[in-house]
């Protein structure tokens, strides 16, 4: 590990601690050279797969826009922060089990509309009206009913 400070290739590790969550280590090094301290941090890489839009074009997989989208649906209804949380989390290990390198955008909006079913009606039926692009109140109406 270089050094952030004189760029030397000799440093030390003088302390190593687990996060209290288990998901990183935590190293205190020391430079050999300039003698300055500095923290590190060690986590696995997870590689989420690519997102294959309706119209061909893949794009990287975005935890950003999950969460916002997400959150655009849910907009004044009562859901705590830390239940949005732990849905993006199972929709992401979802995505991670599946092994896949690309997924259709479809398969994440159904993921998406599963975890908002669970957690709000009313923002399964917003995401859903904007997701499935309800065409008459048809369509609208047998949405409701399967919500029934």
């Amino acid at each position: 590990m270089r050094c952030p400070f004189c760029h030397g290739d000799d440093t030390q590790v003088m302390d190593t601690r687990e996060s209290d969550e288990g998901d990183s280590i935590r190293r205190r090094r020391r430079c050999a050279s300039c003698d300055k301290r500095f923290t590190t941090y060690e986590r696995a890489e997870l590689a989420l797969p690519a997102i294959v839009k309706k119209n061909g074009s893949r794009v990287e997989y975005s935890h950003d826009k999950l969460i916002s989208s997400i959150r655009l649906a849910l907009r004044k209804r009562p859901v705590s922060a830390d239940a949005v949380d732990e849905a993006v989390g199972r929709i992401e290990e979802k995505l991670l089990s599946l092994g896949e390198k690309e997924i259709p955008s479809e398969r994440v909006g159904e993921l998406v509309m599963r975890e908002l079913k669970r957690l709000d009606k009313v923002a399964y039926i917003r995401f859903a009206s904007v997701y499935r692009s309800f065409a008459d109140i048809e369509s609208f109406e047998s949405a409701l009913k399967e919500l029934k």
